[in-house]
């Protein structure tokens, strides 16, 4: 018996359906709401030196603003995936439960990212969380779809692979660059936001 099947339909279980994706967006909204915490001045400092201290923390609020940006995108991606969805069982609840995981992490690799942008490290850890994030979101996606838990246009789906793609691409192929020179990592990092893929498929269009 096929697991579209035996999973719980969600026209049948809306109220625990609903739960889920209450859930996941809670962990959305704590995590986009901890990058803030990330930014601050120091307690004691004279005065007129506040303009100085803001400007010292200029590599926080990038950090601050590429999260927010990431994990807003994220959400997006998310919420379209769920609106899709049409029955869940305990496999896709455990997908999400760690994709969700990735998601909280956000935070501290931003952290890092923003009090050490210029050591390899924390660009690699940024990387690596990021990569994770999509890697297991696309896993689950198409996990659902094949499963018959989801349905979604093929042209869509097949758009939405090949962003994932791109976007694994790019976070992991900037590991290797960090070894080499941590300061061109966030032009790789700037090639996700001009959406090559979309473009390309307008053309075909």
């Amino acid at each position: 018996m096929s697991r579209a099947a035996t999973a719980q339909r969600r026209e049948d279980n809306e109220i625990e359906f609903s739960r889920i994706v209450a859930f996941s967006d809670g962990v959305f909204a704590i995590a986009i709401t901890l990058l803030v915490l990330n930014l601050g001045v120091p307690d004691h400092i004279r005065e007129g030196e506040l303009g100085q201290a803001i400007w010292d923390q200029r590599q926080t609020f990038i950090a601050y603003a590429l999260s927010f940006a990431v994990i807003g995108r994220f959400w997006v991606v998310h919420h379209r995936f769920f609106a899709d969805v049409i029955g869940f069982d305990s496999r896709l609840i455990a997908l999400n439960l760690f994709y969700l995981g990735w998601i909280v992490l956000i935070p501290f690799s931003s952290e890092v990212l923003g009090a050490h942008g210029g050591e390899t490290a924390s660009i690699v850890l940024y990387a690596v969380n990021l990569a994770g994030v999509t890697l297991v979101g696309a896993l689950m996606f198409t996990d659902a779809r094949r499963s018959g838990l989801a349905e979604t246009d093929p042209a869509v789906d097949r758009q939405n692979r090949q962003r994932a793609l791109v976007t694994i691409a790019v976070f992991l192929a900037s590991i290797p660059v960090a070894f080499i020179d941590p300061e061109i990592v966030a032009y790789l990092w700037l090639a996700l936001f001009i959406n090559p893929i979309g473009r390309l498929n307008r053309r075909r269009a």
